[in-house]
């Protein structure tokens, strides 16, 4: 839940800065810190699997680890990391994730990715908890409708497109041109 709440606020900043207006949400302003709290939260599983992948990738015996070698190889590689980022730990069929290497940077990114998060939701609710309730006026965005619902979705959509979509679009492009 702290996950998408965190994506309401990117909502809310996003569209309080196209509008022109301080964004506000549950009658607070949205401030510098709480974005930085909302970027830590949004940000950390999507970097841990990147850069375990990039790790992964650069070690010498990558290729004892993969069932296919080149492209899919990779995409067998970063669906692994991922899937430790984000807490599942599953594999793709052809990863051998029973090396030292992927236990100990699986258990460390497993363990990053799951407390650095919920260390930052912590500190944005503290610090929400202590601003004080500003009034609704004209120009207060609401959170309850239609429109607002669909900016969301817009966003969500927009920041895992930009996460995951590069990375994971590598490996059936390069197996493309690989067969031709």
């Amino acid at each position: 839940i702290y996950g998408m709440l965190a994506f309401v606020l990117l909502t809310v900043f996003i569209a309080g800065l196209m509008v022109g207006r301080t964004p506000e949400y549950l009658g607070k302003k949205v401030e510098p810190f709480d974005m930085k709290m909302a970027s830590v939260i949004i940000l950390t599983p999507s970097l841990l699997s990147l850069i375990g992948t990039a790790v992964a990738i650069m070690l010498p015996m990558i290729t004892e680890w993969l069932h296919t070698t080149g492209a899919h190889g990779f995409t067998e590689a970063l669906y692994n990391y991922t899937s430790l980022a984000n807490n599942n730990g599953s594999s793709f069929a052809g990863f051998a994730s029973d090396t030292l290497f992927t236990n100990l940077a699986g258990a460390g990114i497993m363990v990053i990715a799951r407390f650095v998060p919920m260390i930052a939701a912590i500190y944005l609710a503290g610090n929400f908890a202590g601003k004080k309730q500003v009034a609704v006026t004209e120009g207060t965005l609401s959170t309850s409708d239609g429109l607002f619902t669909a900016f969301l979705l817009g966003v969500i959509l927009i920041i895992g497109a930009l996460s995951y979509l590069p990375a994971l679009t590598l490996g059936p492009i390069a197996d493309f041109f690989a067969t031709r």
